[in-house]
C-alpha cells in the first residue's frame, strides 16, 4: 500500500477490532515508525506507553464510559440521538492500548524552532502519531483515537510524571475491515468539507480554485 492509498484507507476503528492482540514485532515496527518522524530542534519529546494488562484497559474503558455519559448529557436532545449510536471506545476490544505523552523539557530550554511558536513541540508529538496511523493502516492495523478521558485518570493509570503532557490514547490491534465512509459521517455527527472550501490563494478568503474538487 502506498503512502497516498494509506490516506484514503485510515479510518478511527472503534466497532471493526477482531480481538486479536497485535504482535510484538508489527507493534514495533508501528512504534519504530512513530519514532521516525520529524520533531521541532530534533527534540524526539515523545514517549509511548503500551497498555495491555487486561485490568488497566477495563479502568481506562469504564472512565471512558462515565465521560462519554457526561458528553451525551451535555448535548441538546436532537445532537444526543444522533451522538448515541457512536461508538467512541475499542479500548478493550482492539487489546492494546498506546499512551503518547509529550515532554516540553526534552532538548533543554533553548529549542530551535520552539522560540516563536511553542505549539511545535505539540505539533512533533502528532506527527508521529499521524506516522504510526498510516503505518498500521498499510499493515491492516486499526487505530482509535480516545479522548474522552480526564488527563490525571490516566496520569495515575499509567504513571505519567507531572509535566509530562498526555497527548492521546490510541487503541491498535487487527481489524475485520476498515470502513469505507468514516464513522461520524456514516452516523449523521458531520459531514467533510470539501477541499475547495478548504484553500485559499495568496490570502485568507481568497478560493474557489476551479482545478480543486
Amino acid at each position: 500500500m502506498d503512502v497516498f492509498a494509506a490516506i484514503a484507507a485510515r479510518r478511527d476503528v472503534r466497532n471493526e477490532f477482531s480481538g486479536e492482540v497485535i504482535d510484538d514485532g508489527t507493534l514495533v515496527r508501528l512504534l519504530g515508525a512513530a519514532h521516525s518522524a520529524p520533531s521541532v530542534g530534533n527534540t524526539q519529546p515523545w514517549d509511548f506507553v503500551v497498555v495491555q494488562e487486561p485490568a488497566s484497559l477495563k479502568a481506562f474503558a469504564e472512565h471512558v464510559d462515565r465521560c462519554r455519559t457526561d458528553f451525551a448529557d451535555s448535548l441538546p436532545q436532537d445532537r444526543r440521538d444522533t451522538f448515541n449510536p457512536i461508538n467512541v471506545q475499542g479500548i478493550e476490544s482492539s487489546g492494546t492500548g498506546v499512551v503518547v505523552t509529550y515532554d516540553p523539557t526534552r532538548g533543554g530550554p533553548n529549542i530551535l524552532g520552539r522560540h516563536t511558536v511553542d505549539e511545535t513541540g505539540h505539533l512533533s508529538v502528532a506527527l508521529a502519531i499521524q506516522n504510526l496511523w498510516l503505518a498500521a493502516t498499510a499493515e491492516g492495523i486499526g487505530v482509535g483515537w480516545v479522548s474522552f478521558y480526564h488527563e490525571d485518570t490516566v496520569r495515575e493509570l499509567v504513571g505519567v510524571p507531572a509535566g509530562v503532557h498526555i497527548v492521546a490514547w490510541l487503541c491498535v490491534g487487527p481489524v475485520t475491515e476498515f470502513q469505507r465512509v468514516p464513522d461520524l459521517e456514516r452516523f449523521g455527527w458531520r459531514d467533510r468539507r470539501p477541499l475547495s472550501d478548504a484553500v485559499h490563494r495568496e490570502r485568507f478568503g481568497r478560493h474557489k480554485i476551479e482545478t480543486y474538487p
